[in-house]
C-alpha cells in the first residue's frame, strides 16, 4: 500500500503546473520517462497479485520524488543549481534506479504472468484472514442479543404476501452479526415451515461459479457431489433452475462482494410468482442496494444494553448470575466495544478464560481493552481485513489514514478531503472533468457504503458533514499502516537507534524529546500532543495547553522537514507566528493555533491549498501577499479577520481562482475588489464584531457576482442596523445561516429570500426582529426549501399555508418559547417527514402533536415527531 501511495504522490508531482518549465532543456525528457515508469508501476500495483516487488517500488519512487522536490525548491528559492549539474549528480543515478526496478518487475511478472499468488508477509492480517474462508464461523453463531427486532423485519420480508420473488438484504460492517441473522431466519420456525426447499451458498471474496452451484445442489438433493463430476457449469446451472422452479424456495447468499457476483448468480434464481425469497448478506451497501433498491436492511450496532447483556451471557452463562461489583465495570468494558458484536464476543472470551472475575482484573481489561483486540488477530482483525483487502488500491490509503486520529475522533468531511487531496492520495483520471474534491467525495462515499468509515453526523439531504471509524477498525488501520509503512503513529516511546523508516507520522502521546526522532524526509506530521518543544511557563488564558515560545529549537525543528506537505497541530499554541514554517515550500496544508497575526511570508508557500489557523484575538489581520496564494482551497480563521484589498499593491498579482471557502473573513473586508478576485467561493462565513463603525455596517453589501456561492453563514454582533438589508444575495444559494441578527421584520425575510430559487436550507439562530408575527402571504413561497431551523426567536405567532413550504422535509424550532402553535395547515405538506422541538411551549408541542395525529388519519406518509422539554425532565 505504502508503494502504491508513493507512486501516485510522485505522479502528482510530476503533474504540478508549469514544472516542465522549471525543467528545461532536456529535462523535460527526463520528466516524461519517470512519468511513463511511474504509470506502469501504478498499472502493475493496481492489477498484479505479486506483492513481492511492493518495497523495492516504494523505495525508488519515493528517492525520485526526494529529488525532483529538491530540484523545485532550489529553483523557486533562485539557488544555483543548473540542470547539467542536477542530471549527472542527482538526477541519473535514480532515473537509472528506476528503469532497474522496472525491469526487475517485468522480469518477476513474465515468469508469473498466469499465478494468483496469496499475499505474503507484506500484510499477515490479510494472510491470516484469508487463509480461513470460515473464521469466526463458530464465534458468530454464539452471538444473538439484540437481533430480535432485526430477525422480526426479516421474518416479515421473507413470510410477507408479496408473490414475486423477493430479494431481501442484509449489510453492515464485518463482525456485526449479518452471517447470525441470516442463520436465525434460516433457522426460524415459521420460517421453516413457510418455505419447502432450503438452500444456503456462501460466496467469500475467492468466488467460484462451479462451487456455488455445487453447494447449492448438495442442499437441494442427495446425490452423491461426484454425479456432478461431469458435468460443466451450463448443466450445472441449468439443474438448480429446474430443481426451483415448483416448490417455494428460500435461498441464503451469504458473504457477497460484488456487483458482477450477483449478476453472474441471480439468473439461477428462477421466478415462479409463488413467494419464493432470497435472502443476500454483504458488507457493501453499495451491492444490497443494487440487488434490491426498494427497502434493504442495513443492521446497526448493538446499544449498551444489549451490549452488557452480551458480554454478561458469556462470561457467566445465561442461567447465572454476575457479581454485583462487576456490573458497572462491565459495563464500561461493554461500551469500549462499541456495539460491535464481535469484540464483545472476543473481549468475553478473554474475561471467561484467562482473567479472574475481580474487579482489579477488569479494570485492567477495561484499560488495555485495544492490546486485547490486537492479540487476536485471527479473531478480530482477520475477519476486518477481508474488508480492506478487498478494497482497490486507490481507496486503501484513504482508508488507512483514518488511523492519523485518535481514538473516537470526529473529522470534518471537508477536512478529510482536503488533507486527502494534500497527501496525495487523490488522483482525476485523464480526460475526467471532476475536480479532485469531487473524486474526493465519491471515495468517501464509496468507503462508507463499504461500512468501513461511518457518517456520524449527516445534513438533511443525505450529506455526511462528519466522519469517524469504529475503533476496532482503527486498530486494524494502525497494524497495517505500520506494517506497509504506510504511517507510524507515534503511542510509545521509541530511541533514535528505532528511528522509524516512515513519511507519514501521526504524534497521539506526549514522547520526551519526540521531535529529534523524527526524519527529514517526512511528508506528513499530525500532532495532538506535547512536540516536546520549549514552551513558556503556564498561563490563566490556557492553562491546560502548552505555548511555545519563539526559539532556535523550534526553528531547528521545523526547519529540517524540507519535504513537508501536511502540518496539523492540534494541541498546542505558538505565542507568535513560527516563521520557519513559511520556508516550508512543498507545505500543501498547514494547521497552526498562535495568538499573533499570520506573517507576510505565508506568500512563500505556493502550494499550500489549505490554511486553518485558530487564534485568541477575535479580529485578525491578513497579510496583503496571501494573494499570491493561488493554489489556496481553504482558508478557516477564528474570528473575524481582516483581508486587505488586492488591488492595494499594483505590484501583487492579484487573485484567488481556486479559493472555495472562507470561513471568519471580517464583514469590512467584504468589497467588490475581494469578491471578484475570489470568482469560484463557494462557501462564505462572514463574522461582524461588536466595534463595527457605523459607516461600514450601512453600505449594501453585494454578492451577486459570486455565482458559484451554495453556503452562506453570517454571524452577527451589532445592534446598529438591520442585517437582511444590507445584503444583495447571488441566485445560486443554496444554504443561508443568520446568527445573531436584530432590528429586522419577519416581513424582510420572507421578500429576501423567496427570491433564491435553489435555496434548500434556511437557519435563524437567536435573533430578534421589531416585531413578532411572521405572516406569509399567498405570494410567499419558499419553492425549494427543505430544511427550516428557527431558533431562540422572539417569534409568537407564525401564519402560513402549506403552499408558502411545498417541498418541506423538515422543521427544528428551538428555544421559541413564545411561539404558541405551528400553523395547522402544515398537515397538508405532503413532503414533511419530521418535526422537532427543543424547549418550546406547550401550546406549540400540542400544536405539533394535532398535525402528526391529523396526518396518520388522513393516512399521509407517517410524520417523525421528536418533542424535548429539559425543564419538565
Amino acid at each position: 500500500m505504502a508503494a502504491y501511495t508513493a507512486v501516485i504522490s510522485l505522479l502528482q508531482t510530476l503533474d504540478q503546473p508549469n514544472i516542465s518549465k522549471l525543467f528545461h532543456d532536456h529535462g523535460t525528457e527526463i520528466l516524461d520517462s519517470l512519468r511513463a515508469t511511474a504509470e506502469y508501476f501504478q498499472d502493475v500495483l493496481e492489477n498484479s497479485c505479486n506483492k513481492s516487488f511492493e518495497e523495492d517500488i516504494r523505495v525508488v519512487v519515493s528517492e525520485v520524488e526526494d529529488v525532483v522536490e529538491m530540484k523545485i525548491s532550489k529553483i523557486i528559492k533562485g539557488e544555483r543549481w543548473t540542470f547539467g549539474i542536477l542530471r549527472h549528480h542527482h538526477m541519473l543515478p535514480v532515473v537509472e534506479k528506476m528503469d532497474t526496478t522496472k525491469k526487475q518487475v517485468m522480469e518477476i511478472l513474465s515468469h508469473d504472468a498466469d499465478q494468483i499468488l496469496e499475499l505474503t508477509a507484506d500484510s499477515l492480517i490479510g494472510a491470516s484472514s484469508i487463509s480461513d474462508p470460515m473464521l469466526s464461523d463458530k464465534l458468530k453463531d454464539d452471538i444473538v442479543q439484540g437481533l430480535d427486532g432485526d430477525l422480526e423485519i426479516i421474518d416479515k420480508r421473507l413470510r410477507g404476501p408479496t408473490s414475486y420473488l423477493d430479494i431481501v438484504t442484509i449489510s453492515g460492517m464485518g463482525g456485526i452479526g449479518k452471517t447470525t441473522l441470516a442463520k436465525k431466519a434460516y433457522d426460524h420456525l415459521p420460517i421453516r415451515y413457510h418455505f419447502d426447499i432450503f438452500v444456503w451458498v456462501t460466496i467469500s471474496q475467492e468466488f467460484r461459479y462451479r462451487n456455488v452451484l455445487l453447494e447449492a445442489l448438495h442442499c437441494i438433493s442427495k446425490k452423491n457431489p461426484k454425479d456432478y463430476d461431469k458435468m460443466n457449469d451450463n448443466e450445472l446451472a441449468d439443474l438448480v433452475q429446474k430443481s426451483l422452479k415448483g416448490p417455494r424456495y428460500l435461498v441464503v447468499v451469504d458473504d457477497i462482494w460484488s456487483r458482477d457476483v450477483w449478476d453472474s448468480i441471480s439468473q439461477i434464481f428462477p421466478n415462479r410468482n409463488n413467494g419464493s425469497r432470497v435472502l443476500l448478506t454483504t458488507r457493501e451497501t453499495d451491492v444490497a442496494i443494487y440487488a434490491n433498491t426498494s427497502s434493504p436492511h442495513k443492521m446497526n450496532l448493538l446499544d449498551l444494553d444489549n451490549s452488557w447483556k452480551l458480554l454478561r451471557d458469556k462470561v457467566f452463562g445465561l442461567e447465572h448470575d454476575h457479581p454485583p461489583e462487576l456490573k458497572e465495570i462491565g459495563k464500561k468494558i461493554a461500551e469500549k466495544c462499541q456495539g460491535l458484536p464481535l469484540i464483545i464476543s472476543v473481549i468475553a472470551g478473554h474475561l471467561s478464560k484467562t482473567v479472574p472475575k475481580t474487579l482489579e482484573s477488569w479494570k485492567y481489561v477495561a484499560k488495555t481493552l485495544s492490546e486485547i483486540i490486537a492479540s487476536h488477530p485471527n479473531k478480530c482483525l482477520g475477519v476486518l481485513g477481508l474488508s480492506y483487502h478487498h478494497l482497490p488500491n486507490r481507496l486503501k490509503p484513504c482508508f488507512l489514514s483514518m488511523g492519523d486520529f485518535p481514538e473516537d475522533f470526529q473529522v470534518d468531511t471537508w477536512r478529510l478531503i482536503q488533507l486527502w487531496i494534500a497527501e496525495g492520495f487523490i488522483r482525476t483520471s485523464s480526460g475526467s472533468c471532476e475536480s479532485l474534491e469531487e473524486v474526493a467525495k465519491h471515495y468517501l462515499e464509496d468507503l462508507i457504503s463499504r461500512n468501513l468509515i461511518m457518517a456520524r453526523k449527516k445534513r438533511f439531504n443525505g450529506e455526511v458533514k462528519v466522519c469517524g471509524i469504529h475503533d476496532l477498525l482503527r486498530e486494524f488501520c494502525l497494524i497495517e499502516a505500520e506494517m506497509t509503512k504506510f504511517m507510524h503513529v507515534v503511542r510509545t516511546p521509541f530511541s533514535p537507534a528505532q528511528k522509524p523508516n516512515f513519511r507519514r507520522f501521526s504524534i497521539q502521546k506526549y514522547i520526551k524529546d519526540g521531535h529529534k526522532l523524527l526524519p527529514p524526509v517526512a511528508r506528513s506530521i499530525y500532532c495532538f500532543s506535547n512536540l516536546g518543544l520549549p514552551y513558556e511557563p503556564r498561563i490563566k488564558l490556557l492553562p491546560i495547553l502548552p505555548i511555545y515560545r519563539h526559539d532556535p529549537i523550534i526553528h531547528g525543528f521545523f526547519s529540517c522537514f524540507n519535504h513537508l506537505r501536511v502540518l496539523a497541530i492540534f494541541s498546542s499554541w505558538f505565542s507568535t507566528f513560527p516563521l520557519v514554517i513559511t520556508k516550508l515550500f512543498h507545505l500543501r496544508y498547514l494547521q497552526v493555533r498562535c495568538f499573533d497575526n499570520i506573517p507576510e511570508s505565508i506568500s512563500k508557500l505556493l502550494n499550500l491549498q489549505t490554511l486553518i489557523c485558530d487564534g485568541h484575538s477575535s479580529v485578525t489581520t491578513l497579510p496583503r501577499k496571501i494573494w499570491m496564494l493561488k493554489n489556496l482551497r481553504y482558508i478557516h480563521l477564528t474570528g473575524a479577520s481582516y483581508l486587505p484589498s488586492p488591488r492595494i499593491d499594483k505590484n501583487l498579482v492579484t487573485g484567488m481562482p481556486n479559493l472555495e471557502e472562507f470561513f471568519g473573513l471580517c464583514y469590512s473586508s467584504c468589497t467588490n475588489e475581494v469578491f471578484s478576485s475570489t470568482p469560484n467561493l463557494k462557501r462564505l462565513i462572514i463574522c461582524v464584531s461588536s466595534d463595527i463603525p457605523r459607516n461600514i455596517s450601512d453600505r449594501l453589501l453585494d454578492m451577486s457576482m459570486l455565482t458559484k456561492l451554495e453556503t452562506f453563514k453570517f454571524y452577527w454582533k451589532s445592534y446598529l442596523v438591520d442585517p437582511i438589508t444590507i445584503f444583495v444575495f447571488p441566485k445560486s444559494l443554496r444554504r443561508v445561516s443568520l446568527t445573531r441578527c436584530y432590528t429586522f421584520i419577519w416581513e424582510e425575510i420572507s421578500s429576501t429570500f423567496i427570491m433564491l430559487p435553489h435555496l434548500e436550507e434556511l437557519k435563524l439562530k437567536h435573533c430578534l426582529a421589531k416585531d413578532d408575527v411572521w405572516r406569509l402571504t399567498d405570494k410567499d413561497i419558499f419553492r425549494s426549501l427543505k430544511l427550516l431551523l428557527l431558533s431562540e426567536l422572539n417569534l409568537k405567532r407564525w401564519e402560513a399555508s402549506s403552499d408558502s413550504f411545498p417541498n418541506l422535509k423538515r422543521l427544528v424550532l428551538k428555544k421559541c418559547k413564545d411561539l404558541q402553535e405551528i400553523p395547522t395547515d402544515f398537515v397538508e405538506i405532503c413532503t414533511l417527514e419530521s418535526i422537532e422541538l427543543h424547549d418550546c411551549s406547550t401550546t406549540a408541542e400540542a400544536s405539533v402533536r394535532n398535525i402528526e395525529q391529523e396526518r396518520e388519519d388522513m393516512g399521509y406518509n407517517i410524520l417523525k415527531v421528536y418533542i424535548h422539554n429539559s425543564h419538565r425532565n
